[in-house]
């Protein structure tokens, strides 16, 4: 059976769609469910399809004979054993699995058992994912008519696959001269009147395609740009296992973007007001849960990653910014000059890597004979904002220039960095706006829980209190410091308060590791039509890895 690997859960969403459409219907439940091997039980009875969702590394046992397919004839009937009970087996019953995790390594007793699938998704599927919101909120006719091309496509293909086999099977159990046998004739005959007609349509369907396709293409760099932005802010996960953004929040705030940016008749203006305004409401939103510390650099990624979607970055050059030398080449190389002993063996070094770059081809030489220039560079206070000697300060692009400072002077490299920042996207990208409690709840809704996300000393449980009482929810207010055997009461409390429309504090997270899992099925079972709107769960935790 399939084991899908789904980090932004969109194999999860495919399954469930597809699932609508069976006679017997698809059941969703997880290991984490107390009552999933019932649902399993009644799926392989009656033959529905059974997607078991956020599997872990490690399978439950109770599994094995699903898994292994152990079924055994029964009668004109297959019976599988599960646990202590032999189930009939139905024939149409589908299982599937899924993860969130976003590079499982499976062990190779899983692996055998099961059908490995990577449905993480790829850049060019993101970019045609956000070309379809665009187009569907811009020009919701076209991408309508774009679907139902799709749709009715996908129709007549099944149907002449259907006809062929259909054929076939008439010829393999046909008898004698099939010449004389009228019931395969006439289906020919039949069958080829159809196939014309269905040829006909496809040619009609395939030029009103290409036409809107020519039109959904000029949004096409809106869309490249988000899917440039999205794979920037997955990579965050690698500095604190906090910094996870699922596909749906990201393709949610897009289609907030186009909603409220400012609209423009000129066609052109559009796009660049599209993709200008996206970026900053992004930035916005990420700095909110970021820690200070890690502002800037989140800033330099973006930077990076617009820079290198237009194709303006060297790799050379961001390689040798970001990891520096990666050989000795002074020991070898030119020597240190006498003159120039305060450069140090460590700089010099720095230097002759940086002469290998091609657009500092003779560097080291014009260094070696302007040492008392480059000498004035050295000693300011702000090396970063002195020119270059001769005609290198004219000669270097913003990049080039960054990796002198990061050869020369990388004690300026910050205040550098934030200058570039400025200079390539913009000043806003280096103010990151400051924390507003009031502004986050406007942006949320009762399903989605808020989070703070700690560091040592701080507390922003009086500030959760103190907005409370400003927005009249104090009575329905109730908190809890998680820890051990608080478990089973702050179910209790969150179950009580989405009725009440209460608000719900649970702080210090990462103090109960094994309850996270218990939590996070709560969360995924909140439903925005049985509760009140506003129902609103507060978390706080320690940067950790075992939090959902």
């Amino acid at each position: 059976w399939p084991l899908m690997i789904d980090p932004q859960r969109q194999a999860n969403k495919y399954i469930k769609n597809m699932g609508k459409d069976t006679e017997t219907g698809c059941d969703v439940c997880k290991m984490s469910d107390g009552g999933f091997l019932r649902t399993l039980e009644l799926g392989i009875q009656f033959g529905k399809w059974i997607l078991l969702e956020n599997i872990g590394l490690n399978l439950d046992p109770a599994l094995e004979p699903v898994l292994q397919q152990q079924k055994v004839r029964d009668g004109s009937g297959f019976v599988i054993k599960l646990g202590d009970k032999s189930i009939t087996y139905a024939d149409t019953f589908k299982f599937l699995m899924t993860t969130t995790l976003p590079n499982p390594h499976y062990s190779p007793e899983v692996s055998v058992k099961v059908t490995l699938l990577n449905f993480a998704i790829t850049p060019t599927g993101l970019e045609d994912q956000m070309l379809g919101i665009v187009v569907a909120k811009e020009r919701p006719d076209l991408e309508e008519q774009k679907n139902q091309l799709v749709k009715e496509n996908a129709k007549m293909n099944k149907q002449l696959k259907e006809i062929e086999d259909e054929i076939l099977h008439l010829l393999s159990t046909s008898e004698g001269d099939v010449l004389e046998d009228d019931t395969l004739v006439d289906k020919v005959t039949a069958s080829k009147s159809v196939s014309l007609d269905i040829a006909e349509k496809q040619v009609v369907a395939r030029e009103t395609e290409e036409n809107i396709d020519t039109t959904r293409e000029s949004y096409r760099p809106v869309a490249y740009r988000t899917a440039v932005l999205f794979f920037g802010i997955v990579e965050l996960a690698n500095i604190d296992p906090m910094y996870q953004y699922s596909l749906q929040w990201f393709q949610q705030l897009f289609a907030l973007s186009i909603d409220q940016s400012p609209k423009s008749d000129v066609f052109e203006e559009r796009l660049e007001i599209l993709k200008d305004y996206f970026t900053e409401s992004l930035y916005q939103n990420i700095c909110r849960g970021l820690f200070e510390k890690d502002k800037t650099l989140f800033s330099f990624a973006l930077c990076i990653r617009i820079m290198t979607g237009n194709n303006e970055i060297d790799g050379n050059e961001l390689r040798f910014l970001l990891v520096g030398p990666t050989a000795d080449l002074a020991e070898a190389g030119p020597k240190l000059p006498a003159q120039a002993e305060w450069v140090g063996n460590q700089r010099w070094n720095e230097i002759l890597t940086l002469s290998q770059l091609p657009a500092f081809k003779g560097f080291e030489g014009y260094f070696q004979r302007s040492i008392s220039a480059f000498r004035v560079i050295y000693d300011s206070v702000e090396a970063d904002k002195e020119k270059l000697p001769g005609d290198w300060g004219t000669r270097l692009s913003p990049m080039q220039k960054l990796c002198f400072i990061r050869a020369f002077r990388i004690d300026c490299l910050k205040s550098a960095v934030i200058s570039f920042i400025s200079e390539q996207i913009g000043s806003k990208f280096v103010e990151p706006p400051t924390f507003d409690i009031a502004k986050s709840f406007a942006d949320s809704v009762n399903t989605t829980p808020l989070i703070f996300i700690l560091s040592p000393g701080t507390d922003p449980v009086a500030d959760v209190v103190r907005f409370a009482d400003q927005m009249g929810v104090s009575k329905r207010f109730e908190s809890i410091s998680l820890g051990q055997g608080q478990g089973p009461k702050a179910t209790k409390l969150i179950e009580a308060a989405q009725g009440s429309g209460g608000w719900v504090l649970l702080s210090n997270c990462h103090l109960m590791e094994s309850w996270m899992t218990t939590l996070e099925a709560t969360v995924e079972q909140l439903d925005p039509d049985t509760m009140s709107a506003n129902f609103r769960l507060w978390l706080t935790s320690m940067p950790a890895k075992s939090f959902p």
